[in-house]
């Protein structure tokens, strides 16, 4: 599945055909992508960038380059680089375990297609991914833990993990953390103006989302999951101009950094004047909007109701340097159509 090329993925395009030639002035002939940003980030190593799980130091600019987690592998990519390993995406992946944005961008790139690390377990396989001869790993945004970390480093490959906590960084920090490991912060800060140029257009475009309430959730199975500000699902829809009631930071029961589960008995505090939702299919998103359980929030009840339907668009609402442009027109269509119903 593919969609047409937004202005951001023709900049995109550009940081990394500007990276191409930077790479020539700088005396490689070499036309793969990998080698010519490789040739670019020279300027500034060695460069220490600390994590939550241990200071790294990447001696030398990377060329084979593994990732690991969400975002990592779309912020390479739009760098104008190919990874040697990515992880599976067993969600929005398809057959081939990689998202619609982010085959689109390799084919764009060309060269060696990746190693699709298996994640199925939510544990990197440290054998697996060392049979890819990476010289890095990034993991900026991700549930990477100690031992694992402590066992890639131990191999004699640098680590770059999440700066504070597992599933947290922002989607801009992945970015920049990104780009300062490979050498490219300034294509990094480029492509990150392209970026907020874009969600500010958007935000522009529909004055009516400023100050409008909103709340993220998720009636999964059994389980109500609501999705608090440091998830950067929730960042992006604040980006567009939507603020967090106290009534989601009331409900939060500190199981998780960046979401809660609610009681189907405090449905009804859920008091945001727009809902943002997602299902897999249509059947269970329309089963949950007619249920009982659904019909106790009051944006529910009088159809506020922002809904991204399917695996692949699910997956997209999670904001990366790739998957942000592939979503934000379909995002906002539906955020103003649920607006309007609340204003109403």
């Amino acid at each position: 599945m593919t969609r047409p090329r937004t202005r951001l993925a023709l900049a995109i395009a550009a940081t990394a055909a500007a990276a191409f030639a930077l790479a020539g002035c700088a005396g490689t002939a070499s036309t793969s992508p990998t080698a010519s940003a490789g040739a670019v980030a020279q300027i500034g190593f060695p460069v220490t960038i600390d994590s939550a799980l241990g200071s790294t130091t990447i001696e030398a600019a990377p060329t084979r380059i593994a990732t690991w987690g969400w975002g990592a592998t779309d912020a390479v990519l739009a760098l104008g680089i190919v990874p040697v390993a990515i992880p599976a995406d067993n969600y929005s992946g398809g057959d081939d375990k990689m998202s619609p944005w982010i085959s689109d961008a390799i084919e764009q790139l060309g060269g060696d297609a990746p190693t699709i690390l298996d994640s199925s377990a939510s544990e990197i396989s440290v054998e697996e991914l060392l049979a890819t001869d990476p010289d890095v790993l990034l993991a900026p945004y991700s549930g990477l833990t100690q031992k694992e970390f402590d066992a890639v480093t131990a191999a004699g490959v640098p680590v770059i993990a999440y700066p504070e906590a597992a599933w947290t960084t922002p989607w801009r920090d992945v970015i920049t953390i990104t780009g300062e490991a490979l050498g490219m912060k300034d294509q990094a800060a480029q492509l990150l103006g392209d970026l907020d140029t874009l969600v500010s257009d958007a935000a522009a475009s529909h004055p009516e989302f400023a100050g409008t309430s909103i709340a993220y959730i998720d009636d999964d199975v059994d389980t109500f999951y609501m999705y608090l500000p440091a998830d950067p699902r929730v960042e992006i829809l604040e980006d567009l101009g939507f603020v967090t009631p106290s009534s989601v930071t009331a409900l939060d029961n500190k199981e998780g950094t960046f979401y809660t589960t609610v009681s189907y008995e405090s449905l009804d505090r859920i008091d945001a004047q727009v809902i943002f939702t997602q299902a897999e299919e249509q059947s269970a998103l329309d089963e949950f909007l007619s249920s009982d359980r659904g019909l106790l929030i009051p944006a529910v009840k009088k159809g506020a109701v922002a809904a991204i339907v399917g695996a692949e668009n699910v997956g997209a609402v999670s904001p990366t340097a790739l998957s942000l442009p592939w979503l934000l027109p379909t995002m906002t269509d539906k955020l103003a159509a649920a607006v309007a119903t609340a204003k109403s």
